[in-house]
């Protein structure tokens, strides 16, 4: 399974999303700190969860950041989140 997949997997499981949208962007940043040729290292992520309800941006920003941490320790560089809760 590779990074996308996996952040899609642990995210699903994690959030029971009703969207999901993972969209890998390392190649808009060849050339940056962080990026690897070949690797998948800055990634986009678009959700929509009731589990966001109530939350605030930094909240839900930290629900994905402790969800995917062992992506993050793995090499992913940067990680954009988009996160709502259902209807916003």
């Amino acid at each position: 399974m590779n990074t996308l997949d996996r952040i899609r997997s642990t995210l699903a499981q994690g959030l029971a999303p009703e969207r999901l949208e993972v969209i890998d962007e390392s190649g808009s940043h060849a050339g940056h700190t962080g990026a690897v040729p070949g690797k998948t290292t800055h990634v986009r992520v678009r959700v929509a969860s009731a589990a966001f309800s109530g939350k605030s941006r930094i909240e839900r920003h930290r629900l994905v950041n402790d969800l995917l941490a062992p992506e993050i320790a793995a090499g992913l560089h940067a990680l954009a989140i988009e996160a709502r809760a259902p209807g916003e």
